[in-house]
């Protein structure tokens, strides 16, 4: 574009006058030019205008165009680029071109600047188009980090919970008999015999509902499950093993049509049961404990334990992390029911609501 039109100027007769133009418009454009890194718009059309002058800035106006083109939307720097077609036409009618007539310039003119306006566009929108990749590359990233991150914490809340559920309430039992044998040396050696007896049966049944939990785990995450879950039918065999340890529990069914529950609300209330009696042999040492069953079809499956509080000093039998009731609130929820805990006149009372369809 430059040599377009300055070998037009040079091809004429050229006087001392506009010599000294020519080399002032070469000298501010060429001063401006670095300016194009800041204010591209801006000075542009300022070397548009000493274009217009003199073909000497042509080079720098056309340096402008384009890095408007490659910085810019397309619409100003198409304004930019007319914007430089109409001074080449200002200087072609001031100092008319004597090597080429004034339309094949004027074509050429335009071609150029269309040239320069489309091929900086087409720059700018691959550049925007490599951006946008590389930020939804990071972006998928970001999001396949978290979704691991999250699998994982679901994956070790998931193993917490069914540890709690299966080993809380038959390590409690050993707690239980542990300490009758720490309390009791005198007694009988009998007693001390089915004490022990019960202690080491006690802690092949944890090994082996441990070993259960590892399996159902890894059955779970292939889609497989071969060994059957305790449902609302075991809640008798589980009050029996707690009175076998010398717990006090009566157990009220009024149940209709217990073989009809479905299994994920059967599981849950098993685990309720499970988890209020663990809780009264944990923090209410030697007190009684009720256990009330009420449901049918079309109705929803209540469950209510009681148990009174724990006599002021007497702390613990066995320690709990807390997190029992939290896992077990969860469990119901994904059940479809709802739990409530709360400890009131004197007794702590778990209750829960699971769906019973008919």
């Amino acid at each position: 574009m430059g040599a377009l039109t300055l070998w037009g100027r040079f091809s004429a007769d050229v006087t001392g006058a506009v010599l000294a133009l020519d080399i002032a418009v070469a000298l501010v454009s060429w001063l401006l030019s670095p300016l194009l890194l800041w204010r591209p718009v801006g000075v542009t059309l300022v070397l548009t205008v000493l274009a217009a002058l003199s073909p000497t800035a042509t080079p720098a106006a056309s340096m402008g165009v384009l890095q408007v083109a490659q910085r810019r939307p397309f619409r100003p720097a198409a304004l930019v680029g007319a914007a430089g077609v109409a001074a080449h036409v200002v200087q072609g009618l001031w100092q008319p071109n004597r090597g080429i007539s004034f339309g094949w310039w004027l074509l050429l003119i335009a071609l150029g600047y269309g040239a320069m306006v489309g091929w900086g566009a087409l720059a700018r929108a691959r550049r925007e188009l490599l951006a946008s990749l590389r930020e939804r590359a990071r972006r998928a990233e970001a999001e396949q980090g978290r979704r691991v991150a999250e699998a994982r914490m679901a994956e070790r809340t998931r193993i917490a919970r069914e540890m709690h559920d299966v080993l809380a309430h038959r390590l409690s039992l050993l707690a239980t008999y542990a300490g009758a044998l720490e309390y009791r040396p005198d007694a009988p050696p009998e007693k001390l015999s089915h004490a022990a007896g019960v202690v080491r049966a006690g802690v092949h049944q944890a090994l082996d509902e441990l070993r259960e939990v590892i399996l159902l785990l890894r059955a779970e995450d292939t889609g497989e499950e071969d060994r059957p879950q305790p449902v609302l039918d075991d809640v008798p065999r589980l009050v029996e093993e707690s009175r076998d340890a010398g717990g006090q529990v009566e157990l009220r069914d009024e149940t209709v049509g217990a073989s009809a529950l479905p299994a994920a609300a059967g599981r849950a209330a098993y685990r309720v049961v499970q988890e209020g009696l663990t809780n009264a042999r944990k923090h209410a040492v030697g007190r009684p404990v009720r256990v009330v069953l009420e449901g049918r079809p079309g109705a929803r499956l209540v469950v209510d334990i009681r148990n009174p509080l724990a006599e002021d000093g007497a702390g613990p039998l066995a320690p709990g992390s807390g997190t029992g009731l939290v896992g077990l609130t969860e469990r119901v929820r994904l059940a479809g029911g709802r739990l409530d805990h709360q400890a009131a006149e004197g007794e702590f009372r778990l209750r829960a609501w699971l769906p019973w369809p008919a």
